[in-house]
């Protein structure tokens, strides 16, 4: 009797210890909230995968320079429930991508929106707040 609660003790532990990471992968503590940033870019790949969708891009400034970003969307489901899917992006395909930046300045964020090179935006987790500022990156 007395090892079937220290196993069960045991297993409790092991299950507490294991939860707060599991919940702390959707955080957005990584992310600036406060602003969106609009790139536009040539893509150079999508990747349709769980637990998340990336797409990948090249944005030019003026000089010539090529930064390389990476956007987050969500899993393959959720994207194909918001108009999403797997063939949505080919490499060289020219795009505007609007999304929350990371804090530490690095080419990544969370896609809010996608705006295609023939116009049609395609809207990711409910889209764009219009009361947020959106500040295009300097090309």
């Amino acid at each position: 009797m007395k090892e079937e609660f220290i196993k069960s003790a045991f297993l409790l532990a092991l299950l507490f210890t294991a939860l707060p990471p599991i919940f702390a992968h959707h955080g957005n503590a990584v992310f600036d909230e406060s602003k969106y940033i609009s790139a536009k870019g040539t893509v150079t790949e999508w990747i349709w995968a769980n637990p998340h969708c990336f797409l990948k891009f090249d944005v030019k400034d003026d000089k010539g320079n090529v930064s390389h970003w990476v956007a987050e969307t969500s899993n393959p489901p959720d994207m194909l429930n918001r108009g999403w899917s797997k063939q949505m992006f080919n490499l060289g395909d020219q795009v505007t991508v609007i999304m929350l930046p990371v804090k530490n300045g690095q080419p990544r964020g969370r896609i809010r929106a996608v705006v295609l090179a023939n116009g049609k935006t395609l809207s990711n987790e409910g889209g764009i707040n219009p009361s947020m500022p959106i500040v295009a990156l300097k090309q």
